[in-house]
């Protein structure tokens, strides 16, 4: 396959680009279409209700959040509102009903976005980890562009499929290693995780996928739209680059069977240990409990969370499974 053969981005071979794909450097290839029948005819699928409203109500969040606070709003599966340093950064916001490409079929959301959008405060940061659709929503990008023209901060490749919706957007590109300035003292940090990305058949591993790390006066945040455990190397990558994170965002659900998902989702016992070895005060957990994406029921995340913690003798309060709605004051 040639160079030109990707429609997003070309640059030169790196230790995770070929000079036409991302990869991850020994990590674990996505699996292919015969495996995705095995697993879809596999016989492991536990339904979810057609509804899982969140205890608690939409959020109505200041407007600002300065000092030493830090405070994260959940939106829903991996769409959270995090205000920190005077800044509103959103992640992988997704406020359409299903996370598809088509309005009519697909992921179905099972509980509304935890903010109305009208009631969102100034965005100032839009982060886009990756294109997969549960996490780049092009009609919710285009709305938060007419309303708020945020700087939309995102891995390589990834503008060249927002430019088009986006128009004259501030879109900032970013690899692993690279450092943003967002702000006088805030600076986004791109860092690797163990994922993929494709918006169709034909373009997978195209665009980038990331973590990043928040640098405020606040203290450090990790956030991790989407990763494979990838036996705990980038967490211990992170945690010897930036020390200590008062934050990190993981994702715990969204895991079985294990055989297909081991690669790109971490289980919550996973999420856990990373938490550990990335030296995280605390964790805002995420990417559960909205879309069915795979074969776990509703709410066995949380119980596999709960044993999780248990067996390590951690106390609970510093793993929150977030739900829409909630709001998380993150201790000092």
């Amino acid at each position: 396959m040639s160079k030109s053969a990707n429609p997003y981005y070309s640059g030169p071979v790196t230790d995770h680009f070929d000079g036409t794909s991302f990869f991850n450097p020994g990590g674990i290839e996505p699996r292919g279409g015969t495996d995705l029948l095995r697993w879809k005819f596999g016989g492991g699928n536990k339904p979810w209700p057609k509804a899982y409203p969140s205890p608690f109500p939409p959020a109505a969040p200041e407007r600002r959040v300065k000092g030493e606070r830090l405070v994260v709003t959940m939106v829903g599966h991996a769409s959270m509102l995090v205000q920190v340093a005077g800044l509103n950064i959103l992640t992988d916001p997704v406020w359409s009903e299903r996370t598809s490409p088509f309005s009519f079929a697909g992921p179905k959301r099972v509980n509304p976005p935890g903010i109305r959008f009208e009631d969102l405060p100034p965005v100032d940061i839009v982060l886009v980890t990756h294109n997969h659709y549960d996490h780049m929503d092009l009609a919710t990008l285009r709305r938060l562009q007419a309303k708020h023209k945020p700087n939309f901060v995102t891995p390589l490749g990834n503008d060249a499929i927002m430019r088009p919706v986006l128009g004259d957007a501030r879109i900032s590109t970013m690899d692993w290693g690279g450092a943003l300035a967002v702000s006088g003292d805030v600076t986004f940090h791109c860092e690797p995780c163990h994922h993929w990305s494709a918006r169709g058949t034909k373009d997978r591993k195209m665009a980038l996928w990331a973590a990043f790390v928040f640098e405020t006066p606040a203290g450090k945040v990790y956030h991790i739209g989407d990763t494979g455990f990838h036996g705990g190397r980038n967490y211990r990558a992170a945690q010897e680059k930036h020390g200590a994170f008062r934050l990190a965002n993981l994702p715990f659900g969204a895991y079985e069977p294990r055989w297909f998902m081991e690669g790109q989702h971490q289980n919550p016992e996973e999420a856990v240990e990373g938490m550990l070895l990335s030296n995280a005060a605390f964790v805002a957990g995420h990417h559960w409990g909205t879309v069915k994406l795979t074969d776990e029921a509703i709410e066995d995340p949380l119980i596999a969370l709960v044993a999780a913690l248990d067996a390590r003798g951690l106390d609970p309060a510093r793993f929150r499974p977030m739900r829409p709605g909630e709001q998380f004051e993150v201790p000092v």
